[in-house]
C-alpha cells in the first residue's frame, strides 16, 4: 500500500519523509480491532517530534507516524459489532497499556498509561490502518474527510485540558496563548462554545486577526515583554479563570501572572522550551491550580465528537496536501506558519 514514511531521525523532518507504493498491507484485524480505508490523515507537532527522534531510543525507522486519521471501516475482528462497517469513523490515538499492578498499589487517577498510535505504535500516514474500536468514533456520513481528520487529538486535547481537567464552566474568562496551533484553535472554538470571553495572544499580527474574526474576544501581540498587564486590564483587573497554554517557557509566567484568585493553569506541551520560570508566591497565595494534561479518555473523546457530529465544533484547516506531496505536508507545518491543521488526502 502507499504509505508516508520517515526514513531516517533528522532535524529537519521534511527531508526524511518518503512516499512509498508498497508498504506492506496491515494484517487482518485482531480481536477487539477495525481495519480502516484512510481518507485523509492530518498532522500534528507529534509527527515533527518522533520524527526529530527526541523522544526516546524505542522509536525505530523507518516508520509511519500520524495520531489523527479519518476513515472508512472496511474489516471488525472478533468481538466488534459489524455494524461499525461502512461507517466514517475517527480516533483517540491514545490507546490504554495492559495494567500492571502490584497487590498494595493505590488507585490510578487522573493519569493512567497509555501507548500512542502514530508514536510507539505506527501511525495514519497510509492507505489503511488497523486501530482499537474502543478508541473510534462516527461521524457524519456526511463530514469533510479533510476538518473530520483535523479534529480528533486537538480538540480531544484542549477538551481533556479545559473541561475535564480545568473544570471549565460557562461564561469563564480563558487566555489562550500562541493562537493559530490546532490546540489552541480548539481551545478557542470550545470556550466560545461555552459562552467564555476569550483572550488570545500571538506573535503575528495575522494570526490574531483571523483568531478575532474566529470569535476572540481580544487580542494580544506578543513581542517577548510581559503582557499580563494587558490582560489584567482587559478583565477589569480581576485576571482570567483559565490559561491554555502550549507554549510553556516564552508564556508559563506570564499565564501565571494573568489568572485570577483561584484560577487554573493547563499545559498540554513546551514548544519553546520546558525549562520555565514561575511564581510560586503568587500560586500559593491565590491558590491557583498548575494543571498538566495529556491527549484524553475514551469518555472524553465521545463527548467532543458527539459536539462535532452536532456541528457545534469544527476544526480549522490549514492547507491540505494530496498523500504524493506528503513532505510539503511536513515542511508546512515545520515552518511554523500555519494557521489551523495540516491535513493529507489518501482518497
Amino acid at each position: 500500500m502507499k504509505a508516508a514514511i520517515i526514513a531516517q531521525a533528522g532535524k529537519t523532518v521534511a527531508e526524511n519523509v518518503k512516499v512509498v507504493p508498497d508498504w506492506p498491507e496491515p494484517p487482518a484485524p485482531a480481536a477487539g480491532e477495525l481495519r480502516v480505508r484512510t481518507l485523509c490523515s492530518a498532522l500534528n507537532h507529534l509527527d515533527l517530534w518522533v520524527a526529530m527522534g527526541v523522544l526516546g531510543s524505542h522509536i525505530t525507522f523507518p516508520r509511519i507516524t500520524g495520531a489523527d486519521a479519518c476513515g472508512i471501516v472496511e474489516a471488525v475482528g472478533d468481538g466488534v459489532d459489524n455494524s461499525w462497517l461502512g461507517k466514517k469513523v475517527v480516533f483517540n490515538a491514545a490507546v490504554a497499556a495492559p495494567e500492571s499492578r502490584r497487590p498494595t498499589d493505590p488507585p490510578e487517577l487522573l493519569a493512567p498509561d497509555f501507548h500512542l498510535l502514530g508514536e510507539q505504535k505506527s501511525g495514519f500516514h497510509c492507505e489503511r490502518f488497523n486501530a482499537p474500536a474502543a478508541n473510534a468514533a462516527a461521524v457524519n456520513d456526511d463530514a469533510d474527510p479533510a476538518e473530520a481528520a483535523a479534529f480528533g487529538l486537538t480538540f480531544l486535547t484542549a477538551w481533556s485540558m479545559m473541561v475535564g481537567k480545568a473544570g471549565l464552566t460557562p461564561g469563564q474568562s480563558v487566555l489562550i496563548t500562541g493562537i493559530g496551533g490546532g490546540v489552541a484553535l480548539a481551545a478557542l472554538a470550545i470556550a466560545k462554545f461555552h459562552g467564555c470571553p476569550v483572550i488570545v495572544t500571538s506573535r503575528h499580527q495575522w494570526k490574531l486577526d483571523r483568531a478575532k474574526a474566529l470569535g476572540a474576544d481580544a487580542t494580544i501581540l506578543d513581542a517577548g515583554a510581559d503582557w499580563s498587564r494587558d490582560v489584567r486590564t482587559w478583565s477589569g483587573r480581576r485576571g482570567v479563570d483559565l490559561a491554555v497554554d502550549s507554549s510553556g517557557k516564552a508564556t508559563h509566567l506570564a499565564s501565571i501572572k494573568s489568572l485570577a484568585k483561584g484560577g487554573a493553569y493547563v499545559t498540554c506541551g513546551n514548544t519553546s522550551g520546558p525549562d520555565a520560570t514561575t511564581d510560586l508566591s503568587r500560586i500559593f497565595w491565590n491558590q491557583l491550580r498548575v494543571l498538566g494534561s495529556t491527549m484524553g479518555s475514551n469518555a472524553e473523546f465521545a463527548q467532543v465528537v458527539a459536539l462535532h457530529r452536532r456541528g457545534s465544533l469544527k476544526a480549522v484547516l490549514d492547507k491540505t496536501f494530496e498523500y504524493s506531496d506528503a513532505p510539503a505536508a511536513y515542511a508546512r507545518l515545520e515552518s511554523s506558519e500555519q494557521f489551523g491543521k495540516v491535513v493529507i488526502r489518501w482518497a
